[in-house]
């Protein structure tokens, strides 16, 4: 459940918004006057916050322009009683999302909330899945994300073992060079060579019945005879 902050020293329009913003589905704190919505907006951190531009002890701008400098993001939906022009400009510029000007209608704040952040939430993911394919490794067909734990072959997700993942993953942050069992089992196990690398070549092996079309003629993770494996674009 999202949180909404409404700062508003009205009681009837602090009690209109909490009703119809509860009846949308939001959860929603409250306060009357500019330096209890400030403190409440660090503390509760909301997912938006609804401010009044007049207010006691503290107006509406500063309470904005002071949650800007705190470098606190949280998107502002600014009301006010006056229909001016440099008001509303002033606000923009100061970091509000939105503007609205009294009298308005329950119905329209309650839309503009949620269109506010409905543009946050598609951004953040935009934002999200640009930061997951820098991180991702892709070679041909095979993408491995590191942070999820996960690797896709054609946009299918591998059913991996741990260790399958962990192997996968470090031949492929050294794809192209060949790795000696001791080298893999060092890293991957992390223990020396005891005397059977077997658990290398099992491991290769599941790895190549989940990623080959034929393991028999493997495509991606190749064996160079008498040195150890190594993986490649196909």
């Amino acid at each position: 459940m999202e949180k909404i902050l409404v700062v508003d020293d009205e009681p009837s329009i602090v009690t209109l918004l909490k009703f119809n913003l509860e009846k949308a589905g939001f959860s929603v704190i409250t306060a009357v006057d500019g330096k209890a919505g400030f403190s409440l907006a660090m503390e509760e951190k909301p997912d938006l916050i609804v401010l009044d531009l007049m207010l006691p002890f503290m107006d509406g701008m500063d309470v904005c322009k002071q949650l800007r400098q705190e470098k606190v993001e949280t998107p502002i939906l600014m009301l006010t009683a006056r229909d001016d022009e440099f008001d509303k400009v002033l606000g923009l510029e100061l970091g509000a999302d939105d503007y609205l000007t009294k009298p308005f209608s329950p119905r329209e704040v309650v839309a503009r909330v949620k269109a506010i952040l409905r543009r946050v939430n598609m951004s953040e993911k935009g934002a999200n899945n640009e930061t997951e394919e820098k991180s991702s490794i892709q070679i041909g067909e095979l993408v491995i994300y590191p942070e999820r734990y996960e690797a896709t072959m054609g946009g299918n997700i591998l059913d991996l073992t741990p260790k399958e993942f962990e192997l996968l993953l470090y031949l492929a942050h050294h794809r192209r060079k060949v790795l000696n069992r001791d080298q893999l089992l060092t890293a991957v196990w992390n223990y020396d060579y005891a005397g059977d690398s077997r658990i290398v070549d099992v491991h290769i092996s599941h790895l190549r019945e989940k990623i080959e079309m034929d393991k028999r003629k493997p495509l991606y993770i190749k064996t160079v005879r008498g040195f150890g494996y190594k993986l490649e674009t196909p």
